[in-house]
């Protein structure tokens, strides 16, 4: 049986909503700062780099727009004068037989923007929204 890597296709994210299928999730990324440092009586005549502090991208969540679905829109109005509803947000690639293959567990995840569809008289597209998270942590796993 020959071994192929994973499609990325199949996906389902809880995000503490109703269970919709989103069509697109990005900004499943983290960066460690780089520190560097050069000790005055060190030998070498260059710096040394060292691990510094991680950051992590946005999150950005798309799906389909559905009639009086405001979801978005209602965890996004939860933002008021330094305090948000957050969530911790579960993003499963899943195998055949709908089995989580990798997950990524994001902390802390909050709106900071959303974004409605464009309008287009003469499109032939399914309306789509958008939902970019900030977040405090992102950590992966294989199952």
């Amino acid at each position: 049986m020959a071994n192929y890597p994973l499609p990325k296709f199949h996906f389902s994210v809880d995000w503490g909503g109703t269970r919709i299928g989103f069509t697109d999730v990005s900004g499943l990324d983290i960066t460690n700062d780089i520190i560097e440092y050069r000790d005055g009586a060190s030998p070498e005549y260059h710096k040394i780099k060292m691990p510094g502090q991680r950051k992590f991208s946005n999150i950005t969540l798309k799906r389909g727009i559905f009639k009086s679905d405001n979801e978005f829109y209602t965890w996004f109005n939860t933002i008021n004068m330094n305090t948000v509803e957050r969530r911790d947000i579960t993003i499963s690639l899943l195998d055949e037989t709908l089995a989580p293959v990798v997950v990524w567990k994001v902390k802390n995840a909050w709106p900071t923007k959303v974004t409605s569809t464009d309008l287009k008289a003469d499109g032939n597209d399914v309306a789509i929204e958008t939902l970019e998270l900030a977040h405090e942590g992102l950590t992966m796993q294989n199952e």
